[in-house]
């Protein structure tokens, strides 16, 4: 790595042939001179991670540089049989503005009208409004003095309340558009005239989550019987302490699960994996191999992003050849239309094979002799462990060659989990393990409700008519 045109690693090279062979240097200077190149190695191998070989998120490279991607043949814009969100003209506008000719801008004579040109402006109403619905339930009262009142609708239970929809739009601004309870306290008193506080908005996202009662079950049983399912997890905060958010999740199927535990002991209790036989996509999280029920897919951008790492900071040469193998491979895949044949299957596993047969050469295993009479096993360098588990997990590394329902990436999980990154970053945690069950049950419905082509706002509408999609 290279500072201000200085070679930092040659440098140290050098500093530590001198020292080893100096003589006269006492060995308390030798050992504290040791320790500042350590801490010299673990700053300068810090400083040259980013988004490309690290789980560093983009945002924190600093001058990045945007990598021209590979080019696909493709004309710019939206592709034949692309539906487009193009704005269209409608039948029965709200309003029609008459435009008449000036008559003395334009020459004397007879005219005969003809159907007139249309332009139309889609706008909206700055004058956002309420709407208060007053119910008057007829009062009748025989001649003993007993009274009928005519019953009202099943939903207007008290003198004043809030609306069902006005529910549905409020869940929708805070679990979904993750603004903040003052934010759409605000919205509400500012730009409806609505006086609402933030204890009735909580208990508008208690009402959604109870009305979801079956929705967990539904869920899990139907990831369980996927073909693929992707997991993953993130830390989340909680009352200050340290939780776990669990994600299981494929094209049509999104769930959420808050625990304290980040492992098998979570997993057993959600009980997803546990009873699942298809094949589970991950990022090599030790624990998911706990569970032998199923096949393994592993995710390879890790793989890219560790690749890239041993080879820029660890000089490993392999690691730049592994990767460039790996992508070449996905190219392959993508244009064989998601799968290759057997023979080119082979053809690049034998590759696969060789490339990690000459990178056992330039990085070796540890000497088993250095052991000095230590248990267990002997600690390897990043590069090392990454070898090996290439070497070990060889099929699920490259289980997406000739099954096309398996991705190269754990793309889909990882989307599915990131929008409560962003929740985290903008109210920094959650009050209570309650909210926290609130926002996933939500969220997994409404990510579900996605995929499924129904938007978030009528998903939340039927909600709070105690309605589900049909697909549910």
């Amino acid at each position: 790595m290279k500072l201000d045109g200085i070679d930092i690693d040659g440098t140290l090279k050098d500093l530590e042939s001198t020292l080893a062979s100096e003589k006269d240097c006492s060995p308390a200077l030798k050992s504290m001179i040791g320790i500042l190149i350590l801490i010299v190695k673990l700053l300068t191998n810090r400083m040259g991670l980013n988004s490309s070989n690290s789980s560093k998120p983009p945002s924190s490279d600093l001058n990045r540089l945007k990598t021209s991607k590979k080019k696909s043949g493709k004309k710019p814009c939206g592709q034949k049989g692309h539906s487009g969100t193009t704005l269209k003209q409608i039948d029965e506008p709200d309003e029609v503005e008459i435009i008449q000719i000036d008559r003395r801008s334009i020459p004397r004579g007879h005219y005969k009208e003809l159907a007139p040109e249309i332009r139309q402006v889609f706008d909206i109403d700055i004058d956002i409004s309420r709407k208060v619905i007053e119910y008057q339930a007829q009062v009748l009262q025989d001649e003993h003095g007993k009274r009928f009142v005519a019953p009202f609708p099943e939903d207007a239970t008290k003198a004043v309340q809030y609306g069902k929809t006005l529910k549905a739009h409020a869940v929708y601004m805070s679990l979904y558009q993750l603004l903040p309870y003052k934010r759409v306290e605000e919205y509400f008193t500012e730009q409806l005239q609505i006086p609402i506080s933030q204890g009735s908005l909580f208990n508008f996202n208690k009402e959604a989550f109870k009305n979801l009662a079956g929705y967990d079950q539904i869920a899990k049983d139907q990831l369980v019987a996927s073909q693929i399912v992707h997991a993953d997890e993130t830390g989340i905060n909680i009352n200050s302490k340290r939780h776990w958010l669990h994600c299981a999740s494929n094209s049509l199927w999104t769930y959420f699960f808050p625990h304290e535990k980040r492992g098998t002991v979570a997993m057993d209790e959600i009980n997803i994996i546990p009873r699942f036989k298809g094949i589970l996509c991950h990022d090599h999280w030790k624990p998911y191999y706990r569970y032998d029920g199923c096949l393994h897919a592993l995710c390879n951008a890790h793989h890219l992003r560790e690749l890239t790492s041993a080879h820029e900071q660890d000089k490993q040469e392999w690691a730049g050849m592994m990767k460039a193998l790996l992508e070449e491979i996905n190219s392959a895949v993508h244009d064989a239309g998601h799968s290759l044949d057997k023979k080119h299957a082979d053809n690049y596993r034998q590759k696969y094979r060789l490339l990690l047969e000459n990178a056992e050469k330039e990085c070796p295993p540890p000497d088993e002799t250095q052991r000095r009479g230590k248990r267990g096993r002997i600690k390897r360098s990043k590069a090392r462990n990454l070898l090996e588990r290439l070497i070990n997990y060889e099929n699920d590394v490259l289980r997406f060659m000739e099954n096309p329902d398996v991705p190269f990436t754990n793309n889909q999980g990882e989307n599915d989990i990131r929008m409560t990154k962003v929740q985290q970053k903008i109210s920094g945690c959650f009050r209570s393990t309650e909210g926290s069950e609130i926002f996933c049950r939500v969220r997994g419905y409404l990510s579900t409700c996605r995929k499924h082509g129904v938007s978030s706002s009528h998903a939340m509408e039927m909600l709070f008519e105690k309605k589900l999609p049909d697909f549910i």
